[in-house]
């Protein structure tokens, strides 16, 4: 069926539509400034027409993105907001205004703001429930699941097959642990297609909620996934990605071209060793346990020297040397997508297969205390295990998995670099992950 048109016209703009239409069209040309003034004009003449004023509010938000001006932005969400408080304006009016005055504010981070506007529009169009899922959308933005969870409810309790419900409402339990019960939800959502749904977020936790039940049928998800443009390959499945960078699970110090930091960490292992075990003996650990919900079961924890390219002034203190070591290595510390870090993981752990967030970087992982045998990691289809001394270097963005079955811990120590690829004017201008 065709869409209707919305009606924008109430009984008193239909007798100024060619005055309204002449100033509209100086803004579908792009002839912006002369638009916002034709605008101006009609509010100052007929203050009680919604049209001009929402147009008006169209000319600001065009302005504003053309000056790049989020002072000018506030005045359009202002005007948008004006439209509604006028009298006899149309639904449709209404409906335009307020969604994108919402949008404008999640634009400018004015994310209680946008909040408030869509309630408005949740309790002025209850049957509406894309409005609700707008809504439930807006909660996640603040990080508060568990209101965006009851919108969901609320939107399926109403239309019980609606796939962007689903997905959101999926996508919540999954946050919330509740693996099998997300499966589901995350599954019919993607299944129904509707807009909104296609989105790397849903195919990735599908897949990985999918994983964690054994089920093997994550992979035709992640495959589909790929298929969609979400991710590079059904492996490699970083959503935070730079186009063309070269893509291979394991890599050789040569590939990389960091043969000095390398050689460096491998020369001096056991004095990076001795510095971890003596923070490790203290009582008080430094240790910190993982917790990004990636172990199935055991003991993994990480003592974090550089995060984001920032250096933990505090915890160097600890471990003086190594830190020295590495500031002569920016690929390193200046790595903005990545940590360096100590990591302990003891007997009877098993990390979840997962993706790390970006392709922008490669991990470097130097062996410190190996038990002989019972540790390895999977990255892509290949195993490997680590040695003392040397330096295992992978891409995490591609799918990796750990067990940890020896008698005793292991202790290595997590280098992130930049990808070797990446120009420098990449490195100083992508944001930190």
């Amino acid at each position: 069926k065709k869409k209707k048109k919305p009606k924008l016209l109430n009984k008193f703009d239909k007798t100024i539509k060619a005055e309204l239409d002449a100033a509209e069209k100086l803004r579908k040309k792009g002839k912006v400034e002369e638009a916002l003034r034709a605008f101006e004009e009609l509010v100052n003449q007929y203050p009680q027409s919604p049209r001009a004023r929402y147009g008006k509010a169209q000319s600001e938000d065009d302005l504003a993105e053309k000056m790049r001006s989020n002072e000018m932005l506030q005045k359009a969400i202002n005007t948008y907001d004006e439209v509604v408080s006028l009298p006899n304006v149309p639904s449709d009016l209404i409906k335009l205004s307020l969604k994108r005055e919402a949008d404008r504010q999640q634009f400018l981070g004015r994310m209680r703001g946008s909040l408030v506007t869509l309630q408005k529009l949740v309790q002025l169009f209850p049957s509406d429930t894309s409005f609700k899922n707008d809504l439930g959308v807006g909660y996640l933005l603040i990080g508060d699941n568990s209101n965006a969870k009851k919108v969901y409810e609320e939107v399926l309790s109403l239309a019980p097959n609606d796939g962007f419900a689903k997905v959101h409402y999926g996508f919540i339990l999954k946050a919330e642990n509740k693996i099998a019960e997300s499966i589901p939800y995350l599954k019919e959502g993607l299944e129904s297609g509707d807009p909104g749904t296609n989105d790397g977020r849903f195919y990735f936790h599908l897949g990985d909620a999918l994983q964690r039940m054994g089920d093997k049928e994550a992979y035709k998800w992640y495959e589909l996934g790929y298929q969609r443009g979400h991710f590079a390959s059904v492996w490699q499945r970083s959503l935070y990605n730079v186009k063309g960078l070269k893509a291979q699970p394991w890599w050789t110090a040569r590939e990389t071209g960091y043969t000095e930091l390398v050689k460096s960490l491998e020369k001096n292992w056991k004095l990076i060793r001795d510095e971890g075990l003596a923070v490790m003996d203290k009582k008080r650990s430094l240790f910190l346990p993982e917790d990004e919900n990636l172990r199935e079961k055991g003991d993994w924890s990480q003592f974090t020297l550089w995060q984001q390219g920032r250096k933990n002034e505090n915890a160097c203190k600890s471990v003086p040397k190594t830190c020295a070591l590495l500031e002569r290595f920016p690929e390193a510390t200046g790595c903005r997508r990545g940590q360096i870090k100590y990591s302990i993981m003891h007997p009877g752990t098993h990390v979840w297969p997962h993706t790390g967030p970006t392709n922008c970087r490669l991990r470097m992982h130097l062996g410190l205390v190996i038990p002989k045998e019972g540790c390895r990691i999977r990255c892509a289809q290949e195993n490997r295990t680590w040695e003392e001394g040397k330096v295992l270097i992978f891409d995490d963005s591609f799918e990796h998995e750990v067990w940890q079955d020896a008698e005793n811990y292991r202790l290595i120590f997590i280098v992130d670099v930049w990808h070797p690829e990446l120009t420098a004017q990449q490195r100083r201008t992508l944001p930190a992950i």
